[in-house]
Formats: C-alpha cells, sequence, structure tokens
C-alpha cells in the first residue's frame, strides 16, 4: 500500500519538530525547504520520500506517536534552551530517547509528573483548556490551613488581576509547623498554586503533580522516565 501523503504542518510535528501553528510560523518566515526550495506556504502535502529540512537540519519520517511518563525533579527547568543557563529536563533524558516535548510545564522548584510526546500536534491539543485534563498536585505549605482559609479557592479569586478557577482543595493532614493538601485544577496559569496558596495567607515550600488527566505518577522515582504502551495511548487518547 502507498504511503498517504500528509499536510507539511502535521507530517513536521508528527516528526516532533514543534507544533503546527509553530511549523506554519517557520515556513512563513523561510524556515523550512523541500526538496531544495525553500517553502512559502503550508499548502502542500509531503512523504517520506521528499526532503525537508529546518533550520539546516534534515527531519526525518514522522514516527508512530510516542508517549512518556517523567519525574521531573526540582531544579530543572522545562525548555528546549534556557536563557539563564540553567539545567533542563532534556540534559537529563537518557541517550535512547528520542527528540521530545513537555506537555504543559512545570517550574523549576516543582517536580512529579511531567508527560512527553514526540508529537508536537498531540502535545498542542492536551494543553488546550477544552481537553480540560484535571491536574492533581500534593502541595505542602507552611502554615495551619483550616477549611474556613481555603473556601475561596474552591469558588475562584482573582490574584493581581488575573482570574482564577475554582479548585479542588483537600486538607490532608498537618505535621508540625507544615500541613499536606492534595489540589486540583484544569487550568495550571503560572505558579497558579503557589499565587493562589499566597493569596490565602500559605507559603508553598513542596509541590508535587501526581496525575495530569488519567495519567499518574504511580511509583516513578525523581528523573525517572517510563514510555507508555501503544494500547494505554490509544485507550487514553484514541490515537
Amino acid at each position: 500500500m502507498s504511503e498517504e501523503p500528509q499536510r507539511i504542518a502535521k507530517y513536521l510535528a508528527r516528526a516532533g519538530v514543534a507544533s503546527r501553528r509553530e511549523v506554519e510560523r517557520m515556513i512563513a518566515i523561510g524556515q523550512v525547504e523541500l526538496n531544495g526550495t525553500i517553502l512559502d506556504t503550508p499548502a502542500i502535502k509531503v512523504t517520506s520520500a521528499d526532503t525537508i529540512v529546518v533550520n539546516g537540519e534534515t527531519i526525518g519520517a514522522a514516527e508512530k506517536v510516542r508517549f512518556w511518563r517523567y519525574y521531573k525533579p526540582i531544579g530543572l527547568v522545562t525548555t528546549d534552551n534556557d536563557e539563564k543557563g540553567r539545567n533542563t529536563v532534556y540534559d537529563f533524558m537518557p541517550d535512547h530517547m528520542p527528540r521530545v516535548m513537555s506537555v504543559g510545564r512545570l517550574d523549576i522548584n516543582s517536580e512529579g509528573l511531567l508527560l512527553l510526546t514526540n508529537d508536537g500536534g498531540l502535545k498542542r491539543k492536551l494543553e488546550l483548556p477544552s481537553t480540560g485534563w484535571l491536574r492533581r498536585y500534593r502541595v505542602r505549605v507552611n502554615g495551619n490551613p483550616t477549611e474556613e482559609m481555603v473556601a475561596p479557592l474552591r469558588q475562584g479569586i482573582v490574584v493581581d488581576r488575573e482570574r482564577f478557577k475554582g479548585m479542588e482543595v483537600r486538607l490532608d493532614r498537618q505535621q508540625g509547623s507544615n500541613a499536606w493538601l492534595t489540589i486540583g485544577l484544569r487550568e495550571g496559569k503560572n505558579r497558579e498554586i503557589r499565587r493562589a496558596m499566597e493569596y490565602v495567607g500559605l507559603r508553598v515550600n513542596r509541590l508535587i503533580r501526581t496525575s495530569y488527566g488519567p495519567f499518574k505518577l504511580d511509583d516513578l522515582q525523581p528523573g525517572e522516565v517510563e514510555e507508555m504502551k501503544s494500547k494505554t495511548i490509544k485507550d487514553q487518547l484514541g490515537l
């Protein structure tokens, strides 16, 4: 059976170059070359028989969609390159790992579940607010939170003129001068949990993401990465 041609943006997203929208932007500014000619439109279909060069790098055939669970340790940033020269999660990936992208981010002082994929289109889809996946976190705060203190977080708050939707908040246990909470949210704005806790007078000193949609951290240890089986990807993502 002959290979079905694909739109170039989709093909490069599947090859792990970037999301479809980012590929279209790269084409618009002349960073993509097809069979020796600089492309000026994304309205073209390609196959693995075509030679595609992005920023001087020849791109191989699109791989099947692959997905990993990764326990991001504290102290790493979730970007390809950091302008401050800090270590990134990609600096510590196993040698056998292909080029991957993270689904969402965790800040440098947060840890826990980070999903990785080789498919830029899938990454963007799973990050969309409309996907509506619940993310759960185990959060340790300094202080003695009460139901009355955290009640506003369940209703939604405004912090620095930015609206945070209502969160799931459960008080778990007090541990000396600290307390543990479980928090669930569907947005994931910049430092949302830390800012929300500060709003009610609590300071976060540990934050661990334990789940992202149907995927869980389970028994992964800091720095460990585990590829998901094709059946799991199909069952959970319909791919």
